[in-house]
């Protein structure tokens, strides 16, 4: 088998399709859900904790060194915790929007969908049945 027949088969095959039609799929979702949590979700939380932007927090661990001209000859060492702080309350945000938004309606929808083909219960036995268990049962006395 040649190389590109042996590509080609690789390619054709289900499972590499369907991973990459979910790769895109999934990259086109996640920025409806990132644009969710910029720009619906945090304005409310962010006017409700007073505006900090968590970016901005850090704890400088050496001054960055400037030269007589004023430009920075080594920028400044800091932890930048605001930063994680940040990432955080995102990641917190874009789990409770999934949640909220597609795991509880497609879990719904599938015990709406559940119930609509469930069946009613055993089906009511037939005369014969009827007849052959009383027989049984008349037998056993």
């Amino acid at each position: 088998m040649s190389f590109t027949s042996e590509f080609r088969d690789f390619v054709s095959k289900g499972n590499v399709v369907d991973l990459a039609v979910g790769v895109v799929i999934g990259g086109a979702f996640g920025k409806i859900i990132d644009s969710l949590v910029k720009d619906i979700l945090m304005p409310p939380i962010g006017l409700v904790i007073g505006g900090v932007d968590f970016t901005e927090l850090k704890i400088v661990i050496k001054s960055a060194v400037i030269d007589g001209a004023g430009a920075i000859t080594q920028p400044a060492v800091s932890v930048n915790y605001g930063n994680f702080i940040q990432s955080a309350i995102t990641f917190l945000l874009i789990a409770l929007a999934v949640f909220m938004f597609v795991v509880k309606p497609m879990n719904a929808m599938r015990k709406r969908m559940e119930k609509a083909v469930e069946p009613a219960g055993p089906p009511a036995p037939t005369k014969e049945e009827s007849l052959l268990t009383e027989i049984r049962d008349l037998l056993k006395k």
